[in-house]
């Protein structure tokens, strides 16, 4: 893999949302990673009669966070916070989130929700619990939680928009960027996607994916599939749509097998 060494006295590169469906964008921030590449640290915001959030950014960016979603969606007008897991790079901006918007209310899993309580104080009555599976409709939209494949936490739960045919999958389909800061994964090259992927996986996300049954967690990736999705936004990732989509279905599948060589830190350092 090639490696590139962000500028790190630079300004970090700012990258506006991105709409990737109708009513249905990206807020984007990035961060220099290990192995000298930039990681997407993203949420999304699906307007419309009851705008939604989906997870609330990392405190690191709370001014960014705030100009991109205010710039979607009104405060008072925001009626839902869909978060996916706890993980202070999803729920950064959550309770500041809570407070400016008085209207929004936490959609969180039934097991999550007891660590929102008690390390974020946001209140049960300030929640709606949906878990695998599970269904909420608003305004006729239909959103679905859905585990994604892979997590570094059982409670993670994705969402996937049934009008959109858009899902949001948290950690799962991360791939650092080797290069200037893009909007999709086709702009990065096959190679260097297919083992970026692969190394996030191994190194921050998911490590115990090399133990896991080759059937079941390709059932588990067709489970998906067969959703029909036309976008998939990652925590993690620049948005992958098209043909894209497939691929990034069948990179995750064989993942068991693509564990990667280790880096070479002393190449990387110089």
């Amino acid at each position: 893999m090639s490696h590139f060494m962000p500028d790190l006295s630079s300004p970090t590169p700012r990258q506006k949302p991105l709409e990737v469906a109708r009513d249905t964008y990206v807020i984007r921030a990035l961060t220099p990673s290990v192995g000298g590449s930039w990681t997407n640290l993203n949420a999304m915001v699906i307007r419309g009669a009851e705008p939604i959030a989906v997870d609330a950014g990392m405190g690191t960016h709370r001014d960014s966070w705030f100009e991109d979603l205010f710039s979607l969606v009104d405060p008072e007008e925001l009626r839902w916070i869909f978060l996916t897991h706890l993980d202070c790079d999803h729920s950064g901006n959550l309770v500041e989130t809570l407070e400016r918007c008085p209207n929004a209310r936490v959609i969180s899993s039934r097991g999550e929700s007891f660590r929102v309580n008690a390390s974020m104080g946001v209140p049960f009555e300030r929640m709606r619990l949906l878990d695998d599976g599970e269904v909420f409709e608003i305004a006729g939209r239909k959103l679905q939680s859905l585990r994604p494949p892979v997590y570094d936490s059982p409670y993670t739960r994705g969402l996937f928009d049934h009008a959109t045919r858009v899902y949001y999958a948290s950690d799962a389909f991360c791939a650092p960027i080797p290069g200037d800061p893009v909007d999709w994964v086709e702009e990065i090259a096959p190679d260097l996607w297919a083992e970026g992927m692969a190394r996030f996986h191994y190194s921050s996300l998911c490590p115990w994916v090399a133990l896991a049954d080759r059937a079941l967690f390709r059932a588990e990736v067709e489970r998906l599939g067969a959703l029909g999705m036309e976008a998939i936004v990652s925590g993690h990732s620049p948005a992958i749509r098209g043909a894209s989509v497939g691929q990034a279905l069948e990179l995750l599948a064989r993942l068991p097998d693509a564990v990667p060589a280790p880096l070479d830190f002393a190449e990387l350092t110089g």
